[in-house]
């Protein structure tokens, strides 16, 4: 909230690389080729802690360390608590398993009808691209694919996917997602796109990225270009915490709307992140004012490893009470659970209706006071 999300208190600039020529800094290739992926390399700028260190070496079988530059600028350098860290920096938590968690933990795989085009729901398909990622989140949905840490051997066919979709009439949205489709070259996105675009039945296509977070400078003129190759494209990013609000990002987001493309954000519920109402309102005042609707509020998958990140539904359900009249409805997320197994996402919301008796609606409003409405 004013004055603390006002944009004099976002981040700027290239921290630790400041040494470095400002056209090296801007140009998205250095960034991968400069991530950060070894003890060594994070400890000329931070502090390591042991557990953290006893993650690093387990990370290796289960999912790719790796943070760019950009976004390693973002990480305190000595607080072990920092939002931020949690997020990129394993933990030896990772190494422990509980009984409920599942490698596959939303279902995909069951409704994988080719490999990389899941369908699961009537009318859409969710098309994975690539398994790679600009960083790697510790609490990745698709953490058994991503990175091939775990020797899933990613191999999508395009072609094969395409004609699916060609062939299903019902598929009217398209969601490319991986790994990270932003990370395909412009030439590659642009030809997915106009592929389906050719396709009279899709009627939209969304692209889910964290890139423009971890890597805003991948917003190129020559990917806008390629963007544009589908008249109907929306794009969903993931900011979890107010310190991914850099003004690289506004900046971004803002050449994105500019250019036609609607902007989603789809947040994850992680403890010691994110889970209190606070943070969670100066988040969503920040999206606003990057041109970014808050859209979901994801309860953590079961992720085997995520345990430590993960926050109960009961704390969810509290923040978006608590964010219900406290500021506009416009800036509210559903929080949602992708329920394990393949379930779906299942909206979960306070209980504001008190009862239905003798024909009213007995209503409880933000502040607790009751209201009736009548049920005819």
């Amino acid at each position: 909230m004013h004055p603390n999300d006002i944009l004099d208190s976002w981040h700027c600039g290239q921290g630790h690389w400041n040494t470095v020529s400002s056209g090296d800094w801007n140009d998205w290739r250095w960034q991968m080729q400069n991530r950060l992926s070894k003890k060594g390399q994070m400890e000329e700028f931070i502090s390591i802690s042991d557990d953290e260190s006893a993650g690093l070496s387990i990370a290796k079988d289960k999912l790719m360390v790796s943070v760019t530059p950009h976004f390693f600028n973002l990480i305190d350098p000595v607080d072990l608590n920092c939002p931020i860290r949690k997020q990129v920096i394993p933990n030896k938590s990772e190494g422990v398993t509980e009984s409920w968690e599942d490698t596959d933990p939303v279902g995909e795989e069951s409704s994988m009808v080719t490999p990389g085009l899941v369908h699961r729901y009537p009318d859409r398909v969710l098309f994975l691209v690539t398994d790679r990622c600009g960083s790697y989140c510790r609490y990745c949905t698709r953490s058994r694919l991503v990175s091939n840490a775990q020797g899933y051997g990613f191999h999508p066919n395009f072609e094969n996917c395409l004609e699916y979709i060609r062939s299903n009439t019902s598929i009217r949205d398209v969601l490319l997602s991986g790994g990270d489709p932003l990370l395909l070259s412009d030439q590659k996105i642009s030809y997915l796109l106009s592929e389906l675009a050719s396709i009279s039945h899709v009627e939209f296509v969304r692209i889910g990225s964290r890139l423009p977070i971890f890597l805003p400078q991948r917003i190129t003129p020559s990917l806008l270009k390629s963007l544009r190759s589908h008249p109907n494209l929306w794009m969903s990013i993931h900011v979890n915490h107010p310190k991914e609000c850099t003004k690289e990002l506004k900046d971004a987001c803002h050449q994105l709307a500019s250019n036609g493309i609607p902007l989603g954000n789809q947040s994850v519920l992680l403890k010691g992140v994110n889970d209190d109402a606070k943070t969670m309102k100066s988040l969503i005042h920040r999206l606003l004012i990057m041109k970014v609707k808050p859209y979901y509020l994801y309860q953590c998958d079961l992720v085997p490893g995520s345990s430590h990140l993960r926050t109960s539904v009961t704390k969810g359900i509290e923040i978006i009470r608590e964010l219900r009249g406290s500021t506009t409805g416009y800036a509210i997320p559903q929080f949602v659970i992708d329920a394990p197994g393949g379930g779906g996402k299942i909206p979960i919301n306070p209980n504001y209706v008190e009862k239905s008796d003798n024909g009213l609606w007995i209503l409880k409003n933000f502040e607790g006071k009751t209201f009736e409405y009548p049920s005819d």
